[in-house]
């Protein structure tokens, strides 16, 4: 039984990976070298080929990741931080309602065409015509603010009690600050949000 569940293995192993031919020394991938001697034709030695590759590729995939804490992965959550839900909507509402009032001031200073500001739902929605749009929404189950952005993609914002401003965890950039970037890269004019 156990040969034929590694024969199993084999087959649909053999569609994604084929045994190299012996005209190769090596098979080297972006992350994965190995000699091909550690592989044996399947008509020679079904088991030792098929065991060969089970464990070359549970070392590949099992391997963990060595991430940098300080600059790569997101920070550890503070569970004791975070907010109240009531906190947390006051919070939010009030970034959000000041945004929207501070892009409807800018809108008027710049000229885009398709520039248009929507707010529904508690959703508000920055439509910079051709160049792209900007979304903000509350998630309240997270005690986040959601940005997606036609220059970094999406982003989740937390509230940091330290700084006064919302966070993203990821690479610690604020809201305001990256709004204020990545509007007057787009647009060609400063906008203060802070």
């Amino acid at each position: 039984m156990a040969s034929a569940s590694k024969l199993l293995v084999l087959r649909r192993l053999s569609v994604v990976v084929k045994p190299p031919s012996r005209s190769y020394s090596s098979v080297c991938g972006s992350r994965l070298c190995f000699p091909t001697s550690q592989f044996h034709e399947p008509s020679k030695s079904s088991n030792l080929y098929v065991n060969n590759l089970l464990m070359v590729f549970r070392n590949f995939w099992s391997r963990p990741l060595n991430l940098d804490k300080e600059t790569q992965g997101p920070a550890a959550i503070d569970y004791s931080a975070l907010l109240q839900e009531d906190e947390f909507h006051r919070l939010a509402d009030s970034t959000i309602h000041d945004l929207q009032e501070k892009f409807e001031e800018y809108g008027d200073e710049i000229q885009v065409d398709g520039f248009d500001i929507d707010y529904g739902n508690e959703v508000l929605t920055l439509k910079f015509g051709s160049l792209g749009a900007y979304v903000l929404n509350k998630q309240t189950p997270n005690r986040q603010i959601w940005l997606s952005s036609p220059v970094s993609g999406p982003s989740r914002f937390d509230w940091d009690r330290s700084a006064q401003a919302w966070i993203y965890r990821r690479n610690k950039a604020n809201l305001l600050k990256v709004l204020e970037s990545e509007v007057e890269q787009l647009c060609g004019k400063p906008i203060s949000l802070c």
